[in-house]
């Protein structure tokens, strides 16, 4: 049973746009919610993010890793995998996607500093990581 403190600062479903509801399509919305108390440092890892060579359209694979020191919001991972998806069909070199991720998440949760590593998967042999970060302002 929850305490009616723990209550009040429960976060809702409909707070979201994406948690507890059927999301049929890729979104570039995070959704975030309050920083737990206690929190100083989340990692949040995929590897199945794709995207497409922007210039010959062949697809690329990708793990990501984001790493933050959140201030008072937290991405919530639903939202992040279907932002995730949103970069199937985009054209983009890794080293844009980094920078992008990081931007993105960024503006979402404000966080202390945010770090993202793009890995994509080989191509004609080369394996390509790119490192982006957010710095708070």
């Amino acid at each position: 049973m929850w305490s009616s403190k723990r209550r009040e600062q429960l976060v809702k479903t409909e707070d979201f746009y994406a948690l507890g509801k059927v999301v049929r399509e890729p979104v570039r919305k995070l959704d975030v919610f309050p920083k737990p108390e206690g929190v100083t440092h989340v990692v949040m890892e995929s590897d199945e993010v794709t995207s497409l060579c922007p210039v010959t359209g062949q697809p690329d694979w990708e793990t990501v890793t984001i790493e933050y020191v959140p201030d008072k919001l937290c991405i919530e991972s639903k939202s992040l995998k279907l932002y995730f998806w949103s970069f199937r069909q985009e054209g983009l070199f890794c080293e844009a996607l980094a920078a992008k991720i990081a931007n993105d998440v960024g503006e979402a949760c404000k966080p202390h500093s945010c770090t993202v590593t793009v890995r994509q998967k080989p191509r004609g042999g080369i394996t390509i990581t790119a490192t982006a970060r957010y710095e708070k302002k």
